[in-house]
């Protein structure tokens, strides 16, 4: 799907399934929100968007890869694996054997996928959760990919972008899972030293400690339409405030109204606005480290030359 955000209306992907005779089971699609049926051909041209109600629905880390330019995604630290550091085992839920299905399933290693790309040729860094994985969950796993992806960042001068869905830190690993958000949020100040930006996408949906720490901390915070936003639950909140709460609570729109996002952005409108906002970012950027440069060459000092 690495061509998703660059399908032609004419294109057609063909089914996996082998040809036979009676009708392929994904043929129509219904829409969760005004459960309208979508042959799966024009669903896939609208880009997983409901032609009737925009209603966006959930993409695989993977068709995101198609946001960017074509073949300039490179992924790293594909090998790195969760461990059980807690000997995780409950009635319902075996840890170790829950990452063998969850990796045999979707074909990750892990909740987040990392790597650099461009878009419109701007080089950038780029984290992808992947939402069916433990419920995109952060481990030590997830928080250590995303602190080299910042990292990397620093190092090649590049923006970071960061597509986050997710549940929260994975209870799995306990006090470990939770230790990810200040590790990342410390490389992140160093990010913000650099000037350099992150970018952040909420897409549905985005909880409690993933929003709470690094998809918060960001120079832009763009989010999908309807995307539900939080960081409890709507049902844990009404029943401990014994309240009922707005019908938009928790969504995208909600958290605009009250300043908590920048913007909302359509899907079909990521790749224009995402490369409007690097070159707003990034030109001002390094047109100072270029003065910079020519202040330092004239006061005699020797000017080393940035690795991007």
């Amino acid at each position: 799907m690495k061509e998703f955000f660059r399908r032609n209306k004419k294109s057609f992907t063909p089914s996996d399934r082998k040809s036979d005779t009676q009708i392929p089971d994904n043929l129509w699609v219904k829409c969760s929100a005004c459960r309208e049926l979508i042959y799966q051909k024009q669903l896939i041209d609208n880009l997983k968007v409901c032609p009737k109600c925009n209603y966006h629905m959930r993409l695989k880390a993977r068709e995101w890869i198609g946001l960017f330019d074509a073949n300039s995604f490179e992924e790293f630290d594909h090998g790195l694996t969760s461990g059980d550091p807690l000997n995780f085992v409950s009635p319902k839920d075996n840890y170790k054997q829950r990452l063998v299905e969850s990796r045999e399933l979707l074909g990750v290693c892990d909740a987040l996928i990392s790597g650099q790309a461009s878009i419109e040729g701007a080089p950038l860094q780029v984290t992808i959760t992947e939402f069916d994985f433990i419920g995109g969950s952060m481990g030590s796993v997830f928080g250590e990919k995303l602190a080299r992806s910042v990292e990397r960042a620093v190092d090649n001068h590049t923006p970071l972008l960061t597509i986050n869905a997710s549940g929260g830190a994975r209870q799995h690993e306990g006090i470990f899972s939770l230790m990810q958000m200040a590790k990342v949020n410390m490389a992140l100040s160093r990010l913000s030293s650099a000037g350099l930006p992150h970018f952040s996408l909420l897409v549905d949906p985005c909880y409690a400690g993933v929003i709470a720490s690094y998809a918060s901390v960001a120079d832009l915070i763009l989010a999908e339409p309807g995307a539900r936003i939080g960081f409890a639950g709507r049902r844990v909140i009404e029943q401990t405030i014994r309240q009922k709460l707005p019908a938009n609570y928790q969504t995208a729109e909600f958290f605009l109204e009250r300043g908590m996002i920048d913007m909302i952005v359509a899907r079909g409108d990521l790749r224009k606005t995402l490369t409007r906002l690097i070159q707003l970012h990034m030109v001002p950027l390094d047109q100072k480290l270029k003065g910079d440069g020519e202040q330092a060459r004239q006061n005699g000092a020797v000017v080393v030359k940035s690795a991007s």
